[in-house]
Order: C-alpha cells, then sequence, then structure tokens
C-alpha cells in the first residue's frame, strides 16, 4: 500500500496570528460555527465546505467522546481560510510544500486550498480534529506530536485503514522508529517524504490502537487528564494501569501490531 495516498501530511502552527497570514483581498462566508475566508473560489464549493465543516463539528467531538464546554459562535467561530491553489497556499500561507493543510489551535485557523487531495473526507477532518482535541486537552497540555497527528488521522476514516500493514513492514524493514524517537522527531520543510510518511503511519497506528484496543472510556479519561495538567508519562501510567511509561507503551503497541 502506498501511504502516500493513505496520508495528507498537514503543519501545526501554535504563535501565528490571523493578521501575519492576511490582506486586503479576502472575501468571507460566514455560517453558524465558521467564517471562511476566499478569493477565487465558486460559490457552490464555498457551501459543501459549509456543510461538511459543521457536520465534522460535531463528528469528532463525538467520535472522540469529549464534553464541548464552548460552542463555536459568532466571534468564537472558527476560520477556514480557502488559499487559490498548492502555490499560494505555499507561498502566501507559508506552508511547507509537502503540506495539504495547517491548524492553528488557540486561533481556531485552518488553512488550505480547493485541489488538496482528500479535501472534503482528509484535509478538513484532519485539521479540524487538531483544533477540537487541543480545546479540549488545552493549548498547554504535555502532548507529544506524534498524538496530535494520530488524532487528526483518526478522524480520516478511509485512512484508518492500512497503515498498522505500514507499520508492520516498516518493522520488518528495520525502518521502525520507537515511541521515544517518535517523541524526539521535528518535521519541516527539509525533511524527506520517507520519514513523514513513516511518522504519521505510526502515530495514526499507536492513537488507533490506544482507542480501539485499550477503549474509548480509558482514552477519554488519558485525555482528561492531560487537560488536567498531567505529564504525558504520567497521565498514562494512572490510566492505562500496565503502562509505566512510553516504552511500556511501545512494546505492547509492537505485540499487537505483530499478533
Amino acid at each position: 500500500m502506498n501511504i502516500k495516498v493513505l496520508i495528507i501530511s498537514a503543519a501545526i502552527f501554535f504563535g501565528f496570528s490571523a493578521a501575519a497570514f492576511s490582506d486586503n483581498n479576502w472575501q468571507e462566508y460566514r455560517c453558524q460555527h465558521f467564517i471562511i475566508y476566499y478569493k477565487d473560489v465558486p460559490q457552490d464549493f464555498l457551501k459543501s465546505v459549509e456543510e461538511m465543516a459543521e457536520y465534522y463539528y460535531q463528528e469528532i467531538t463525538k467520535n472522540l467522546g469529549f464534553i464541548r464546554y464552548e460552542n463555536w459562535s459568532w466571534d468564537k467561530r472558527a476560520k477556514i481560510y480557502i488559499y487559490n491553489d498548492a502555490q499560494n497556499y505555499i507561498d502566501e500561507g507559508r506552508q511547507a510544500g509537502w503540506s495539504h493543510g495547517s491548524a492553528s489551535f488557540s486561533e481556531k485557523i485552518i488553512r488550505t486550498f480547493p485541489t488538496a487531495a482528500g479535501f472534503f473526507d482528509s484535509t478538513l477532518p484532519h485539521e479540524l480534529g487538531h483544533i477540537i482535541f487541543r480545546e479540549f486537552v488545552g493549548f498547554k497540555a504535555d502532548v507529544p506530536l506524534w498524538m496530535d497527528e494520530g488524532i487528526a488521522m483518526y478522524q480520516e476514516k478511509a485512512k484508518r485503514w492500512g497503515v498498522n500493514d505500514f507499520v508492520r513492514k516498516a518493522i520488518e524493514e528495520k525502518r521502525f522508529v520507537s515511541l521515544k524517537e517518535l517523541s524526539e522527531m521535528q518535521l519541516n520543510s527539509n525533511t524527506d517524504r520517507d520519514t513523514i510518511d513513516l511518522f504519521y503511519a505510526e502515530s495514526a497506528s499507536v492513537v488507533y490502537y490506544l482507542i480501539t484496543e485499550a477503549g474509548e472510556y480509558k482514552f477519554v479519561n488519558f485525555c482528561r487528564a492531560l487537560k488536567e495538567g498531567r505529564r504525558f508519562n504520567d497521565a498514562l501510567r494512572s490510566v492505562y494501569m500496565r503502562f509505566k511509561d512510553l516504552e511500556e507503551l511501545n512494546k505492547a503497541w509492537v505485540t499487537y501490531l505483530n499478533n
């Protein structure tokens, strides 16, 4: 299976303000929970973005088992910037060449472009998954990048299947990266494609394992512990009793894959 078909890569930004990326040419399309900014995008496409964004707004929260504490209404609506094309997104949006979408958690901003592969079933739920997850656990929670990306990947229903096979192959070919190593990885515009593909596949696989094999109820409690300010390993140990640390989780996950 080609992981390039399986994964839509995304970039994450914490501190950029909307003003840093904006100019006077953006037009606005307002709906219940979103403000869509666009330039040369057809109205029927904007309507489809509205419909799918509103659907995922409800679906992702339900999917993760989270309780929504605050509605995205009026001045708290999320913002979606739709650039004209991939090059416009890379240049004006200041994105990596391999990225199809990006999310700024604290500002609830998504940036993408119409021809992003799997726009409606991959890019949109992926980026909304980032924001909704961080809204629940908090922007200062001790969360490694792989968990952020794994949560976002889990929202792409069609992309859940196949990642385990990809990681199994990486284990067989001695390319597998442990969770400790995965936690230390930093992705940027210079990161090679094979490394990016492996990072996303492993991230999706381990989160899928935590949610499906260990149980959704425990996963929600784990996220709640992170929300309360507990360090990652402490939260992991307190909820998943058999995982003393990241290494123990790694062993259990690899055993699950091998079986």
